[in-house]
């Protein structure tokens, strides 16, 4: 292997070689080696940007998680437009896309990633699932103040079972992620009572 490839943005590109290992090989095969082979460049060049494996991989995390909070702006302010279902739909299969629902086995069992993933951000233990819960719970809530829920409509719990319902669904990635179609009965059905009841 290489050891004088100038990297441009190495950081940048140690990550986006570490999610391609992450995809392929999944999270036991995500090695320092692994993911320098990947880059096409010497282990040395991780270890001068980061302190050790384990505060690359919180960096990577942190990153990724980043990037979900476009998606998660644009369910908030898509409250009041379509309908609830479609909105929540369209929102978990980006909130749960192959990136994030491979980041989060990783998290689960590198313990000392979780513990500096705590230090780093609230709810940083599981930040991807954080994040997820976090924006569904205040779509909901600002739903339920435009009375397409529910007035008494229990947020907590609709938001546990739609994220929980959805990681489920998601997490095993043999034969494939789940179709639309799925997801949308999924959503469906945790909503129907607070659907129903909502004001006329």
């Amino acid at each position: 292997m290489p050891t004088g490839v100038h990297l441009r943005d190495a950081r940048q590109q140690l990550f986006d070689a570490a999610e391609r290992v992450l995809l392929r090989d999944g999270a036991h095969a995500l090695t320092s080696r692994a993911v320098t082979d990947e880059a096409g460049c010497a282990k040395g060049v991780l270890h001068r940007h980061f302190s050790d494996f384990d505060a690359f991989l919180a960096e990577l995390v942190l990153d990724r998680a980043a990037q979900l909070e476009t998606r998660a702006s644009a369910l908030r302010e898509s409250a009041g437009t379509a309908t609830v279902a479609d909105n929540l739909t369209s929102a978990l299969v980006t909130l749960f896309g192959p990136v994030p629902v491979a980041i989060i086995p990783l998290i689960t069992f590198r313990d000392e990633l979780r513990a500096r993933l705590r230090r780093a951000a609230p709810g940083g233990g599981i930040t991807i699932l954080a994040q997820a819960t976090t924006a569904i719970s205040a779509y909901l809530a600002d739903e339920r103040g435009r009375g397409r829920i529910a007035a008494d409509a229990d947020i907590e719990s609709l938001t546990l079972s739609l994220v929980g319902g959805a990681h489920l669904l998601f997490a095993d990635r043999d034969p494939g992620p789940p179709t639309t179609t799925t997801v949308h009965k999924l959503v469906t059905t945790v909503l129907a009572d607070v659907v129903q009841r909502r004001p006329c």
